[in-house]
């Protein structure tokens, strides 16, 4: 037995750190999923009552685990955290990536149907400022690869907020105002603006990197929402002396590292591999091989049994539901 210093001792040793711990649940947003979860309980209530509250419950979290609870959801619940972003960013990649294996060159319009499909409200004008990172000053109807277009949707979806606050920087910079003042972002933050013309003694356009770093390096420790690493923010701008604002919105979409920390996508190189995804369509394909049924040949002789009408034309055949599809 532990005599009762023993005891004292291990309490004065163990972690303050509970799981109900404030700072973990803020940190995890585990309150923002257990109020969706009693939402939709209650608004589902009379098919859940068939296989309980406690089935629906670990269904519900196994599917916020695995990252498919923000399917068909509306913006609202996609945008409200971390986890969510990253899962839509991710299923809008597994859904589509065929689109880039193919390579389809599609519109920004067309872009746009995509995430449709996925979240029915999406806003336009998420997806036009992602277009504009590819296109800079190009018409806006102009073709976009894949790839191109989903890290440049990747960095502007993900970090919205950040950006915002970053173009109202930019903005400030261009303008000659104090670039330590607290920035509020205003409804026309991150729009497109035209790129500053030469003056006469023929400045370059863009602001000077590293003032604005010190900018962009306030503003990390000012805000608590997602923003890049600050040391891959300061890579990319240490390697130029001057930028234009949507040059640097490209440069944090082509980053490997800022990718990698974000941890939604691939490698630009691994884009179109997903041997996980490609193994269930094969299992797909398989099964609906196995349940189709035969179809019934025409018997030799008129009148014998499974004879049929020529002038008759046959009946098409029906495509099997996968089980995974069948409602429980």
């Amino acid at each position: 037995m532990l005599t009762r210093m023993q005891v004292l001792a291990r309490r004065k040793c163990a972690p303050t750190f509970t799981l109900w711990d404030p700072l973990h649940l803020s940190q995890r947003h585990v309150l923002t999923y257990m109020e969706d979860a009693v939402y939709q309980l209650l608004e589902n209530r009379e098919d859940i009552s068939q296989y309980g509250i406690t089935r629906f419950f670990t269904e519900y979290f196994n599917s916020v685990c695995q990252g498919t609870h923000i399917l068909f959801r509306e913006f609202s619940f996609i945008q409200a955290t971390p986890h969510n972003r990253a899962s839509f960013l991710r299923a809008f990649w597994r859904c589509f990536r065929t689109v880039g294996k193919n390579g389809d060159l599609l519109t920004m319009r067309e872009y746009h149907c995509l995430l449709q499909l996925l979240c029915p409200d999406f806003p336009l004008e998420l997806t036009q400022k992602a277009a504009r990172i590819v296109l800079m000053d190009d018409a806006m109807d102009c073709l976009m690869s894949f790839s191109d277009f989903l890290f440049a949707f990747q960095i502007q979806f993900y970090y919205s907020e950040f950006l915002d606050s970053v173009a109202a920087i930019y903005q400030d910079l261009l303008s000659g105002k104090n670039p330590n003042t607290v920035i509020v972002p205003t409804s026309s933050s991150g729009q497109h603006h035209p790129r500053p013309a030469l003056g006469e003694a023929g400045v370059p356009e863009g602001v000077e990197a590293s003032l604005f770093y010190q900018c962009l390096e306030n503003l990390c420790d000012r805000h608590k929402y997602s923003c890049p690493p600050p040391a891959l923010v300061k890579e990319i701008l240490s390697s130029v002396q001057r930028l234009s604002f949507y040059g640097f919105l490209m440069a944090l979409s082509k980053h490997r590292g800022i990718n990698q920390a974000l941890g939604a996508l691939p490698d630009k190189g691994d884009l179109m591999q997903d041997p996980a995804m490609d193994e269930e369509l094969e299992r797909l394909v398989v099964r609906s091989r196995l349940h189709r049924t035969p179809r019934q040949h025409r018997a030799k002789e008129p009148g014998s049994a499974g004879a049929q009408r020529r002038d008759k034309p046959e009946a098409p055949e029906s495509a099997p539901v996968p089980s995974w599809w069948e409602p429980e």
